[in-house]
């Protein structure tokens, strides 16, 4: 089985709204592009910042200008109109756990991708609230993207840690700490390991300036040898992403002798050999 769950029905930008996109056409489009490149499992996991719910877990300014919509017409639409599996990506913003575990668990989820992309008001991967204009070192940001990808994984509010080195994202554009990074991948690994949470392999980097697979090899192995599941997924903002450089993914999941995915419903998690379908 191929799978690609970390998906969303519509780009980022704000004029991409809900009505426009959470139509059952707009579902076909991309069941058709799964189908076509031998996904079986797909699911969607909106933003949580793009619902006005998002609200009452944060005040950053980014969710006060998105989070416009309703989360339940989004759970509704999902789960009436299309065959796909529901999801939402939430982000992990210490000391908010309790609000946010809140607001997942009064929907009926199949599972909950977790991301780090905020180090308190600034952004690993958003330019606009860019963390490389904070006057921290590249040790001190990338030490503590981790730490809370650990402490991400422990909450246990999460099914999937998705992108778990999204920190790389700007490639040779920003900063990056010298020598091993494993150094910093280790401050997230007890986290990952004590929760048993699936780790997402994306290929999403392929396309940003990194120009790498989400997580690097070294981390991958790392998780790995904790015992970890294996999610794979494109991040996509439109159809034609959708399993975007697979055979890239594939090859390396082989290659460190992976071969099973994590696939969920109503939260619970089953193991499938991969493959196409």
């Amino acid at each position: 089985m191929l799978t690609d769950l970390h998906v969303h029905l519509r780009p980022d930008d704000l004029e991409a709204s809900a009505a426009d996109h959470f139509t059952a056409h707009n579902a076909d489009r991309y069941r058709t592009v799964a189908a076509e490149r031998g996904i079986a499992e797909l699911g969607v996991a909106e933003h949580i910042y793009r619902f006005s719910a998002a609200l009452d877990v944060w005040q950053h300014p980014l969710w006060r200008r998105y989070g416009i919509d309703d989360i339940d017409a989004y759970c509704g639409f999902v789960r009436e109109e299309t065959d796909l599996r529901l999801g939402i990506e939430a982000d992990f913003i210490p000391g908010r756990e309790d609000r946010m575990a809140e607001l997942l668990e009064q929907r009926d989820w199949d599972y909950v991708v977790g991301s780090v992309h905020f180090l308190g008001d600034h952004a690993v991967d958003y330019d606009k609230y860019d963390v490389w204009t904070s006057g921290q070192s590249p040790d001190k940001v990338w030490a503590k993207y981790f730490d809370w990808l650990g402490e991400a994984a422990r909450t246990q509010m999460f099914d999937i840690l998705a992108h778990p080195d999204l920190v790389k994202m700007w490639g040779s554009e920003r900063p990056r700490p010298e020598g091993d990074l494993r150094r910093f991948y280790d401050r997230a690994m007890e986290g990952i390991a004590e929760s048993q949470i699936a780790v997402e392999v994306s290929t999403a980097g392929l396309r940003k300036p990194i120009g790498e697979l989400y997580p690097d090899t070294a981390f991958l192995e790392m998780v790995i040898d904790a015992g970890n599941p294996i999610a794979l997924s494109s991040d996509a903002h439109t159809p034609d992403q959708l399993g975007f450089r697979y055979d890239d993914a594939i090859k390396t999941l082989t290659d460190l002798g992976i071969t099973e995915l994590a696939v969920f419903d109503r939260r619970e998690r089953r193991l499938e050999p991969i493959g196409p379908s």
